[in-house]
């Protein structure tokens, strides 16, 4: 807020006007300066003398200075009250939103063949990074983590606290569980995470890079279960077409021997969990390919939000007229005291 004295005007890029038509009004102010110029210089009087030369050291007063001060007082009074009669108006707005949140389960496949070297450094890290941006473009959404390998392990149930999320989702390695792919157990673990959820969408993003063959559930079933709780199920095939460097034996200390290995994805499977439930699937076979399947699973599910907007218009005009009011009378103060002319 710009003030003046005690009054107190708002910005004027947050201004409007009621009747900005009235600004033509402003177009007064020349023929005003005109009029004043013309009078004065009928009123002015005539002396003539010899020599002038004695009034060259002579100073003007400071009357003398000001003897134009009052026009230009007058026209800036009327250019207040011209303000003042277009009704400058401010608007307060406010916004009420409700959000219609999603609830996402992402589920990571954790056999050792995630460590594949076909993606840059391996698959489990590419898919990890991936994930990580794609928590981090919804802020208002839940989401969880659940892995599998030979089981499935829920690493962290649904959360707003996407910092936390993260943080877990650092900490995953195959390791963590017996080796195997437990796709049934996977999906059925994610599912049963959203099965109490009152989120208008619910959602199980699976990323897996082999074919079942572990866990107590089967695939399709999991399926019939997430279809009967309205979950959605994407997809995700990771791997490159043929052969991959590939963990291809583990030592007793825990460490793994490398060597090409045939790529083998159910696609099959994963493309009918995804239309049981009404999903997509989507074969990712390097890190770019994965950047561009979580981009779109993130437009396919975005967020709805409510907005109703409230307005109201308040009216501005009487700092501009008050504003007025005080240079019109300070103007003619100075006119008949300061300036005032005897006849």
């Amino acid at each position: 807020m710009n003030s003046i004295g005690d009054l107190r005007f708002p910005p004027l890029s947050e201004l409007s006007f009621a009747h900005p038509w009235m600004f033509l009004l402003l177009l007064f102010i020349p023929f005003m300066v005109v009029y004043y110029i013309l009078k004065g210089k009928k009123q002015k009087p005539e002396l003539r003398v010899s020599t002038a030369s004695f009034l060259k050291q002579k100073k003007s007063s400071l009357l003398a200075r000001m003897v134009h001060f009052p026009i230009i007082l007058r026209c800036i009074a009327w250019a207040a009250f011209v303000v003042a009669i277009a009704r400058p108006q401010t608007k307060l707005a406010w916004q009420d939103m409700n959000a219609e949140g999603i609830d996402i389960v992402l589920a990571m496949d954790l056999s050792p063949s995630m460590l594949a070297r076909d993606f840059k450094p391996n698959r489990l890290e590419s898919a990890k990074q991936v994930a990580e941006e794609f928590i981090d473009g919804r802020p208002g959404d839940r989401i969880g983590l659940v892995v599998f390998s030979g089981e499935a392990f829920t690493q962290c149930p649904l959360t707003v606290d996407h910092s936390i999320l993260k943080n877990l989702l650092h900490e995953v390695e195959p390791n963590f569980l017996p080796d195997g792919t437990a796709i049934g157990m996977g999906l059925s673990t994610s599912v049963n995470r959203l099965r109490k959820s009152k989120a208008k969408s619910k959602v199980v993003i699976l990323i897996t890079d082999g074919e079942n063959n572990a866990g107590a559930v089967s695939p399709l079933t999991a399926a019939e279960i997430a279809q009967m709780y309205g979950v959605r199920v994407y997809t995700i095939g990771v791997g490159s077409k043929g052969m991959a460097y590939s963990p291809a034996y583990r030592y007793p200390n825990g460490e793994f021997a490398f060597d090409y290995v045939q790529v083998r994805i159910d696609e099959e499977l994963l493309g009918k969990i995804a239309e049981m439930t009404g999903g997509q699937y989507f074969r990712a076979t390097n890190n770019k390919a994965l950047q561009e399947i979580y981009k779109k699973i993130d437009t396919l599910e975005k967020t709805r939000f409510d907005v109703t907007e409230f307005r109201k218009m308040r009216e501005e005009f009487w700092p501009f007229a008050l504003l007025g009011l005080i240079l019109l009378l300070t103007e003619w103060f100075i006119r008949n005291t300061l300036l005032r002319s005897i006849p």
